[in-house]
């Protein structure tokens, strides 16, 4: 009886947490409630920041990894004047891919563009210069060995290269986003939370370019 008493309290927390859940116009359920649940249960993230109290925080963004931008309002950690403020175009999610393929990439790139996608292409100078917004996020994932990586120091020549993405003109998910990245062979991809997807090509030193440019995706 014992393991059943200590677990009831959990449990009616657990369950009070994820009920507030709804209460948030932020918080997309469906996509977050099983990846909450499962930091809840491990205690990692039921500190109170807007009271103050941020001692899980660094926690609870480990735990939702990737998923953190898009559920930190599921847990009220987000900042609240942040989200309110900034639409959903100017917040994104970043990612490696494991096994591109440069020069598949290249092919379908070049030349003429392929149907219901944007083919674009900036310096990497351009590209860089966003890169302090990124910082501080992948920095705590890359001490947790997560897929990410930072940029080192480049060459000029280097910088004097062109980043070319791919935009596509439909709204996708995530998992869409890096579906499609893949088999298009790319490097990276960027996913905008009013899901406009980027696939990022081999040249790009960065996570390419922060402006949302989906034709049928913008809002």
């Amino acid at each position: 009886m014992r393991p059943a008493l200590f677990l009831c309290p959990v449990l009616i927390s657990l369950l009070f947490l994820l009920s507030q859940m709804s209460l948030s116009s932020g918080c997309n359920k469906a996509l977050c409630a099983s990846d909450v649940s499962k930091c809840l249960l491990q205690g990692l993230c039921q500190c109170r920041p807007l009271e103050g109290n941020c001692s899980c925080c660094k926690e609870c963004m480990l735990c939702l990894s990737s998923l953190w931008e898009e559920c930190c309002d599921c847990v009220g950690m987000c900042n609240p004047r942040s989200f309110n403020d900034s639409p959903a175009t100017s917040k994104s999610t970043v990612e490696e891919l494991y096994h591109p393929i440069p020069s598949l990439f290249r092919a379908l790139t070049e030349g003429e563009t392929p149907i219901n996608m944007m083919v674009v292409s900036f310096p990497v100078a351009e590209e860089l210069s966003h890169h302090e917004n990124l910082v501080s996020f992948l920095e705590s994932l890359e001490s947790q060995s997560q897929n990410f990586s930072l940029p080192t120091s480049i060459s000029s020549s280097s910088q004097d290269a062109l980043c070319t993405v791919v935009y596509f003109d439909e709204c996708v998910s995530i998992r869409q986003c890096k579906q499609y990245c893949e088999s298009m062979g790319g490097s990276k991809y960027r996913w905008f939370h009013n899901a406009c997807c980027q696939c990022i090509g081999p040249e790009c030193l960065d996570y390419g370019s922060k402006d949302v440019k989906c034709l049928n995706c913008l809002l």
